[in-house]
């Protein structure tokens, strides 16, 4: 735990998380794209080769076929929902933390900083869900040879047209089984580590994003070829994707992407972190009372 209590105030954390959450974007798109492709990749054929071989033959295939915008297909959609989700991220691990303490001095335990992180899992749900699915589909569409989206808002304008608002939230139950563990993991992780310098605030926010990622990847491997499957290819929701990739590619399917997580998760969520952080100092420099 923390070696003293520090004053938690939602609403800053509010603030320097929507900004942190750009960073993060920023630094980590390029890699989730190469993440989504390799799990939503079709099963190769008897004697064929797959579409990509792992995470450095998708990157550069990705990079030669399409140049450095392809490897930021889709990054619309999540700038445009992750500074309200970050913000709603960090917001809800602060009001968490808030909830427990019976007084400003008091210092949360490991499992209490847990408990908050996965409040502040569900609180985000509403805001990711929308934009992870249309980042799923803006994604794939270009390694599939096929064009049927412009961009962000054509692509979310289909998706309603055609299944409505339960389209648009097409995943909501798998985006919280993935989130509301791994920001568990995530804010407890990050939260080991006090006195934090700069160097330090990057560690431990890699470190975290790390954590996050080893819960989070099951679940994200079923949300992303559910949310990018054709209409009824699921009938029965997660269940029915589990017992096929179980059935046809066995249990390591699940860890699909696993290189490009891991490679992405560092540098991304120490940027997200330190983001956070000299929002937050600068917060408390012009806002002291807040």
């Amino acid at each position: 735990m923390a070696d003293e209590p520090k004053t938690i105030s939602p609403l800053k954390n509010f603030v320097a998380g929507g900004f942190g959450g750009v960073c993060l974007v920023f630094v980590g798109h390029p890699l989730d794209t190469v993440k989504v492709r390799l799990q939503t990749q079709p099963p190769s054929l008897p004697g064929q080769p797959p579409m990509y071989s792992g995470t450095i033959d998708c990157f550069r295939k990705t990079l030669i076929r399409e140049g450095i915008t392809g490897l930021y297909r889709g990054m619309a959609a999540p700038i445009i929902g992750v500074t309200p989700m970050f913000a709603v991220c960090f917001f809800g691990f602060g009001l968490g933390k808030k909830l427990q303490q019976k007084s400003p001095e008091d210092v949360l335990s490991y499992p209490q900083l847990f408990a908050a992180g996965m409040l502040s899992g569900v609180f985000t749900t509403g805001i990711m869900t929308p934009g992870e699915r249309i980042k799923c589909l803006l994604q794939i569409q270009a390694s599939s040879g096929e064009t049927k989206y412009t961009g962000t808002l054509d692509c979310a304008k289909k998706i309603y047209q055609e299944f409505g608002i339960r389209g648009i939230y097409k995943g909501t139950v798998l985006t919280l089984m993935r989130d509301v563990p791994a920001s568990g993991m995530f804010f407890m992780t990050y939260e080991c580590v006090s006195e934090l310098s700069a160097p330090r605030i990057l560690v431990a926010g890699g470190i975290a994003g790390i954590f996050n990622w080893a819960v989070a990847i099951p679940p994200d491997v079923l949300k992303s070829r559910f949310q990018t499957a054709p209409p009824g290819k699921y009938p029965n929701g997660f269940r029915d994707v589990l017992r096929e990739l179980i059935r046809d590619e066995g249990i390591t399917s699940l860890y699909k992407g696993f290189n490009a997580v891991m490679i992405r998760a560092f540098p991304a969520n120490a940027a997200c972190f330190l983001g956070f952080e000299v929002a937050m100092k600068f917060l408390n420099w012009v806002t002291p009372n807040l």
